[in-house]
């Protein structure tokens, strides 16, 4: 007994004692709230905030809802900015099934990030029984700060990575090796970087992948209007290419009209492949059913030529809202339907 007082006391002056995670919530909370005043205000790019818009609309829920809306860093950019997951589900509650959502993997691609946002919202004013899910609403910060001083400066460039231009969907480790014949027609969709994980904002995906079992995973992009599945890499069916698609087609369905087709990536067409896709990496690594959704059918209008003029609106529409919601419909799909299956079958 005194062996075991003696421990304690060592192990709390030493400065590891564990910390009780109300505590760390708590902590978390309070440096989001400083971070978020810290942001400069910058001007909305249309229908679409800029990342300090993003978290000004995040913090009232985080302050409103703390045991449900609880904000975590997962890792840090190239260039040292944060990270931020958000965690959600109902306070003092056991979640039986967890879902991971992040979005904004590609600087231009802001539709996806402006969905997370809005499913945060969603889930905050109706948690789901039995569900903890995680979004994190920007996975690329650095990509993303780029983009917003071209729009400050008035600049139209097409920006897809990270600090160091690198494609962060093809930093993953599963199914990175091209061996189709068409890698030598077109070699840029056939093409992986250097070396797996190399980048500290796909490692954080991947440690937070690591530390945490998760059920299903969905990747926001724009723009497409589909439900991809695994394998990117690869022509083959997955294992579990049968619940994959069983669960898609319920986030197709819960779109309403005009809902998007479920799809294996790696047959969108008979040429295309994604090396090193994070979709692959999640369900071939982790075994979580993974999803990438390519948010609207892109913003590109013949009537308004400005349209393709500047690459923003090549993946953006200008008008979001309707997208958004559509995206949000699906996100909603999958977490109800496994929530549902939860409740009937909770793990052991």
């Amino acid at each position: 007994m005194l062996n075991l007082i003696f421990f304690a006391i060592f192990f709390c002056s030493s400065g590891h004692a564990i910390t009780p995670r109300s505590d760390r919530d708590a902590i978390s909370k309070r440096r989001y709230e400083r971070w978020v005043r810290r942001l400069p205000e910058r001007q909305s790019r249309g229908a679409y905030h800029t990342v300090d818009g993003v978290h000004r609309e995040i913090l009232p829920l985080v302050q409103a809802k703390p045991g449900v809306v609880r904000p975590f860093v997962i890792g840090h950019s190239v260039q040292r900015r944060p990270i931020w997951a958000f965690r959600i589900s109902r306070a003092g509650r056991t979640a039986h099934t967890k879902v991971l959502v992040f979005a904004g993997i590609h600087a231009l691609e802001w539709i996806s990030t402006e969905a997370a946002t809005a499913f945060i919202a969603d889930l905050a004013a109706q948690t789901p029984r039995g569900v903890e899910v995680v979004v994190v609403p920007l996975l690329n910060p650095d990509g993303r700060e780029k983009v917003e001083q071209d729009h400050m400066a008035e600049r139209a460039h097409y920006r897809r990575g990270n600090a160091k231009n690198v494609d962060l969907n093809r930093d993953f480790s599963v199914h990175r090796e091209a061996k189709a014949i068409w890698r030598h027609v077109i070699p840029a969709y056939y093409r992986s970087t250097a070396a797996p994980l190399s980048q500290p904002e796909s490692r954080a995906l991947d440690r937070l992948l690591e530390r945490e079992e998760f059920d299903a995973a969905v990747s926001l992009h724009s723009f497409g209007g589909f439900v991809y599945t695994p394998w990117a890499g690869v022509w083959e069916r997955p294992e579990d290419w049968a619940r994959l698609h069983e669960l898609g087609q319920a986030m197709s369905a819960a779109q309403g009209a005009h809902a998007y087709k479920v799809r294996q990536l790696s047959r969108w067409g008979f040429f295309f492949r994604a090396h090193g896709a994070e979709i692959d990496h999640i369900y071939g690594k982790y075994g979580t059913l993974s999803f990438l959704v390519e948010l609207s059918r892109s913003g590109l209008n013949p009537f308004r030529p400005r349209t393709f003029k500047d690459p923003f609106y090549w993946y953006n529409p200008p008008h979001a809202e309707r997208h958004v919601q559509k995206g949000v419909r699906a996100l909603r799909g999958l977490v109800y339907t496994l929530g549902f299956e939860s409740r009937a079958s909770p793990r052991p």
